[in-house]
């Protein structure tokens, strides 16, 4: 059932974290990055057996810091990760991390695949490997990584350095193959028992043909049907739709008719699993029709989910006309082929086993791959290029976090941009126009990463190697790299003039001029800031002015002018305009304003400004705006005389600090600010209630954080809200106790809508108005209420 090895020779030696993530034995892998958090994913369909492999896997887990699940694609190796998770949630104290790797493409953002799960953004001058390590060196966790088969290489090294350098990080990995590095112990996960295919054949139909029960008329068929397809979970599904459109008996005997061609009549011939599975799959394939067959190979170039916008743009065409391509689509869902992914089911996705099937589909239709990922990366651009131009508006927010949901296609059509010639410029310029979104999202170095390799691959003067020259240096200098950051500077100033571009070359002008100025030189940065906000006029270009103005206030700042920053933050807002909608640039610009309240000693302004530049960066979570703004609370708050508000807000803000860089961007001015505030602080409490109440804030979720900080919580406890005398629970209505009730029991929102007779999104308006009314984040707060504080977490309510 299982195989355990652990291994004796050392994977490698390595004295830097820089450049590992190639394949072992030379070349470069495909990898890529998930945009799921590091959440476990609630489960919408029953667990079937596995009580073997779950008690193996929790054994191992007990002993062995690094636990892979080996076995064939579609045996159900990320269901049993999952569920064994989610049981020994309670085991680690900062709980369980998924890092879901199926859409991974490029070795070196494996970094950011991991970072992301752990909610850790890219910190000024390091590598995010580092900086992720250095994060779990001080917890206790279980990671989960999924489907490590794609990036084998890069996986093992991920691993056996946890192994070596993070001592209460145990890994919980799943591979069609073992990672093969030194201490992993492996389980071989095979297919279902027959009693359990049997149980799993029977849910699946259920679903399928309402009332379908397995009793003794029917019994053998499904027994047989079972065993035909080796008890592979994945392969049993897709069996079961065919239900809809033939008998059982006659489901069995023509999937027994199949397998007896291809194994030459021989019933005791034994097909491999994977050949077992290609087999379900092809025999799936074959039952589309000719439309949905060919949908199903477009389908495949999305790395993510997927909507109905996006497939109708990337997949229609010759064979599939765009007004027939939601009936084909449906036709797929209702094969199980294609599978609803979020609540409102208005997104969709292939299963990995699926999309590999479909790529190899397309693959041998010609030169139908290449033309659906052309079209697929015009999409993604068109998608790039309304962000940007309607960035101060208020589409925006909402523009910002689909980007940020369909990262991984994102990533996919730049990888494939990248890997043909005709294709690097509209990638150069896809990955400039995202530069608010990289900095917005934590992901500076990723967004070099990204311009770097267009830049490289395409020498030639162009408006595009211009644009990317210009922001690869804007993050540069974001992340605190000057010296790199200046000299792409004067380079896109030179290559702007060739290639005729004077948006750009105003703005590099600006920039160069800016940059000289904090490193020593004002006379040259006076003059260059002169003659390029002079371009910007000329130009009138509402951005390109906008971001002008507000960066050149944070320098002031920076510099102590408080009067000039103020200056040059109203003629921003002026631009933005205070109907515009716009809030990423609002808040930074509150930020600089209350910065320079600041240094003005206006303690109540600055933390009027800051409050109002937090509550703008929580609508898109920027981490580092919320940084700043509670920093600069806890400031204010020991100004005013509040010591407990500022030890609390200093904790939090330490905390967000060291997941996103050097505090204040390490400006020797505001690191002195901070030591002589928390001096003062530490003076004013005592050294034992600072360190409470710092550790206090310091343990905060970011947005339980920000809440506090925007109610002016003098404590991170801030009591319930409840009525004088009554108990929590007396505040809920008789079916929300109801509810309460069966999620103190693990049922998931699902299972309680089956239970009550009432719709999903009925049982989810419960479980958020019972969190809303108690005060709670979590439905383990909810079971601890109702007495049973055994339940883990798997369906708290989504962020804002």
């Amino acid at each position: 059932m299982y195989a355990e090895t652990v291994y004796a020779e050392p994977f490698c030696e390595q004295t830097s974290h820089e450049g590992t993530f190639r394949k072992r034995g030379g070349g470069g892998m495909a990898l890529g990055y998930s945009r799921r958090t590091g959440e476990l994913p609630v489960e919408v369909t029953g667990f079937v057996g596995r009580s073997a492999e779950l008690d193996r896997t929790r054994e191992l887990l007990a002993r062995a810091r690094l636990v892979t699940l080996v076995g064939p694609g579609g045996v159900g190796k990320s269901r049993l990760a999952l569920r064994a998770a989610l049981t020994l949630g309670g085991n680690y104290a900062d709980g369980v991390v998924l890092a879901e790797l199926s859409s991974l493409h490029d070795p070196e953002l494996l970094p950011q695949a991991v970072a992301s799960a752990l909610g850790l953004a890219e910190q000024s001058g390091r590598l995010l490997l580092d900086v992720v390590m250095e994060h779990l060196q001080e917890r206790r966790l279980l990671l989960v990584l999924d489907t490590c088969e794609h990036h084998l290489d890069a996986c093992a090294f991920l691993a056996d350095l946890l192994l070596r350098e993070a001592p209460g990080v145990t890994v919980l990995a799943t591979s069609r193959q073992p990672l093969d590095v030194p201490g992993e112990h492996t389980l071989y996960v095979p297919p279902l028992a027959c009693d359990d295919a049997t149980t799993l054949f029977e849910q699946r139909a259920a679903a399928v043909v309402p009332g379908f029960r397995v009793h003794a008329g029917n019994h053998q068929d499904v027994l047989a049907l079972c065993r035909r397809l080796d008890g592979i979970p994945l392969a049993i599904e897709l069996a079961t739709v065919r239900l809809r459109a033939i008998p059982l008996d006659q489901l069995t005997a023509r999937l027994e008719h199949r397998f007896r061609v291809l194994t030459g009549g021989r019933r005791s011939a034994v097909l491999p699993r994977h050949q077992t599975l290609r087999t379900a799959i092809d025999w799936s394939h074959e039952l589309c029709s000719a439309e949905e067959r060919l949908l199903w190979a477009r389908l495949s170039v999305f790395a993510g989910p997927f909507d109905l916008a996006a497939v109708e743009e990337v997949c229609s065409g010759a064979g599939l006309p765009r007004d027939e391509i939601l009936e084909h689509l449906f036709g797929l869902v209702d094969k199980s082929v294609v599978m609803r992914d979020g609540g409102d089911g208005s997104r969709y996705r292939l299963l990995d086993t699926i999309r590999e099937y479909g790529a190899d589909r397309c693959a041998a239709l010609g030169d139908e791959q290449e033309r659906c990922r052309a079209r697929h990366r015009t999409h993604c651009l068109a998608r790039v290029q309304h962000f940007y131009e309607t960035v101060l508006t208020s589409e925006q927010v909402p523009l910002y976090w689909e980007l940020y949901r369909d990262l991984p296609d994102l990533r996919s059509a730049l990888d494939y941009s990248f890997s043909r010639p005709d294709g690097i410029r509209p990638g150069l310029e896809m990955a400039a126009r995202l530069w608010p979104f990289w900095l917005t999202a934590g992901l500076s170095e990723e967004g070099r990463h990204w311009l770097g390799k267009g830049i490289d691959a395409d020498p030639e003067p162009s408006r595009e190697r211009a644009l990317a020259m210009l922001w690869r240096s804007l993050l540069a200098l974001v992340q605190g790299d000057l010296e790199p950051a200046l000299a792409g500077f004067e380079a896109t100033r030179e290559l702007a003039g060739q290639a005729g571009s004077e948006l750009d070359l105003a703005l590099a002008t600006g920039y160069t001029g800016g940059v000289r100025w904090l490193l020593g030189d004002p006379e040259t940065g006076q003059r260059l800031l002169d003659e390029a906000l002079a371009r910007q006029h000329r130009i009138n270009d509402r951005l390109g002015l906008v971001v002008f103005h507000y960066q050149k206030g944070y320098m002031h700042a920076v510099l102590r002018d408080s009067d000039a920053a103020v200056e040059e933050c109203e003629k921003a807002l002026l631009l933005l305009g205070d109907e515009s909608g716009e809030c990423i640039i609002k808040g930074q610009i509150l930020v600089i304003e209350a910065m320079a309240a600041w240094g003005r000693g206006e303690a109540a302004e600055c933390v009027a400004l800051a409050r109002s530049g937090l509550h703008r960066s929580r609508e898109v979570r920027e981490m580092f705006g919320a940084a700043n703004s509670l920093e600069l609370l806890a400031w204010g708050a020991a100004d005013l005389a509040n010591p407990s508000r500022a030890a609390w807000l200093l904790g939090a803000a330490g905390a967000l600090w060291r997941k996103v860089g050097s505090p204040m961007m390490g400006a020797a001015v505001y690191l002195d600010d901070h030591t002589r505030v928390e001096r003062a602080v530490r003076a004013a409490l005592g050294d034992a209630e600072f360190a409470r109440l710092f550790a206090q804030g310091a343990e905060l979720p970011l947005d339980r954080a920000v809440e506090l900080a925007l109610m002016d919580a003098d404590t991170p406890a801030v009591p319930l809200p409840r009525q004088p005398g009554s108990a929590p629970g007396d505040m809920l209505t008789r079916r929300e106790r109801q509810v309460a009730a069966l999620v103190s029991e693990g049922l998931t929102n699902r299972e309680i809508a089956e239970q009550l007779v009432i719709s999903k999104r009925t049982a989810d308006a419960h479980v958020e108005h019972i969190l809303a009314k108690l005060g709670f984040s979590s439905r383990a707060q909810i079971a601890a209420l109702a007495g049973r504080p055994q339940v883990t977490d798997t369906e708290a309510a989504p962020p804002r």
